[in-house]
């Protein structure tokens, strides 16, 4: 059945706030569940480019430098595995995965990645240089460089992934609300919740927050306010003359730890360009000051690794795209509900900034919490009532080479500081 989405209907069970790539998977996994008894709310058109769920590829990895995350990363790619086989659409492709780092200066990096998945019976391969440049010629490495390769690791293809989850939502009964702007939550009498909007209210058993850069504005009127960084980021195309070497049955996604930062990259997929980008590199914006503009001494930093370490892939810029991380200081997820705050039936999920291969398991976890009340996977580390959250002086770190935080443009000085 065909959902209406004219607005009509004022009464839901639950009511997602935010449809990018954890929302949209949250509608989908309580649409299985409550069909027409869910309504999910986009403010911008459903492919908008304003937040981070966009774009061709997103990495998706067994490894990870963290127990809290390993442990889930088998179950996520069982999440996007029913919504390709209901819709038919390949969303993911293990391309393998590779961790690189230098010797004496990020090897235990890739060490902490490689005993994460020991302890979880993920298989793994340790590598020297050579032995990188032997399994992928396409990196010119030698034995200064260490890898760990993970043969499940590859992308997942965000735009398809999210417009899978709404559309197959709505072929549940699920309804949808594009360029509607939530102003408010407020608590009825009778314990129900008001999404009030620029399109009327509408009244709900629970809603589910999944807002990114814009959560504290929603949350805001339930007097819980999130520290979440938002910091502009962006993307480069390579058009390298060597497309048959990037193909996703011949390269792998990769990730690079520098001393200073965190490059990463992928094959073909979408157009015709390697998409190479920096982690947590650009500075700290609003979802109002943020500028589409790309930065082009982080284009040429990412240029300048691919002539070390990946030559062949180097070629004209064919484009590079910004996009929004937000970030709670410690980079760790928030999925939680508001009871602190007397709102038990709000839930909120914030994704850090690397959520995107974990969106279909974090909306199957979400339904569970809004459905059952709690859920069988382990969120305990992602609470509203930890350290990073508290404590105003915690000190943010953002990626593995550095835990600088990025400045916020104005106090960045021209032409420096904004790697």
């Amino acid at each position: 059945m065909q959902s209406k989405a004219d607005g009509s209907r004022r009464m839901y069970d639950y009511v997602v706030v935010g449809l990018g790539g954890i929302g949209s998977a949250a509608l989908y996994w309580l649409s299985r569940r409550v069909g027409q008894g869910v309504l999910g709310i986009e403010q911008f058109g459903l492919d908008h480019d304003n937040g981070g769920s966009q774009d061709h590829s997103r990495i998706i990895r067994m490894a990870y430098h963290d127990d809290i995350y390993t442990k889930l990363t088998p179950e996520t790619y069982k999440a996007f595995a029913v919504a390709e086989e209901e819709s038919g659409i390949q969303l993911v492709y293990r391309t393998g995965g590779l961790l690189i780092g230098k010797k004496g200066e990020s090897e235990d990096i890739a060490r902490q990645y490689a005993e994460a998945m020991a302890t979880n019976n993920i298989p793994y391969e340790w590598l020297s240089g050579k032995q990188l440049n032997k399994k992928f010629p396409q990196f010119t490495t030698d034995d200064k460089y260490v890898a760990v390769y993970q043969a499940d690791g590859g992308l997942v293809d965000a735009a398809a992934a999210k417009a899978a989850h709404v559309q197959l939502a709505r072929g549940r009964g699920a309804a949808v609300m594009e360029r509607c702007s939530v102003l408010r939550l407020l608590k009825n009498d009778d314990g129900t919740m008001r999404v009030s909007t620029s399109k009327g209210d509408f009244t709900c058993r629970k809603v589910i927050v999944t807002s990114g850069a814009w959560i504290n504005q929603v949350t805001g009127s339930i007097g819980l306010h999130i520290p979440i960084y938002v910091t502009q980021e962006q993307v480069t195309y390579m058009a390298t003359s060597n497309l048959k070497e990037f193909v996703k049955d011949k390269f792998p996604i990769w990730i690079y730890h520098s001393h200073a930062h965190d490059f990463y990259g992928m094959p073909i997929h979408g157009n015709t360009g390697v998409k190479v980008g920096i982690d947590v590199g650009g500075p700290v914006v609003t979802p109002d000051t943020r500028t589409f503009v790309p930065d082009p001494i982080r284009e040429q930093a990412c240029v300048e690794l691919l002539k070390e370490i990946l030559p062949r892939a180097v070629g004209p810029i064919l484009y590079s795209k910004t996009c929004l991380y937000d970030m709670p200081p410690d980079r760790n997820f928030i999925v939680d509900t508001c009871h602190r705050n007397g709102y038990d039936n709000v839930i909120v999920c914030n994704g850090a900034g690397h959520a995107y291969k974990f969106a279909g398991l974090l909306g199957k976890i979400l339904s569970e919490m809004a459905i059952d009340g709690h859920t069988q996977y382990a969120i305990g580390p992602f609470s509203l009532d930890r350290e990073a959250l508290k404590d105003p002086n915690f000190k943010p770190v953002f990626f593995s080479g550095t835990s600088k935080l990025p400045k916020s443009k104005k106090e960045e000085e021209p032409g420096l500081a904004k790697l």
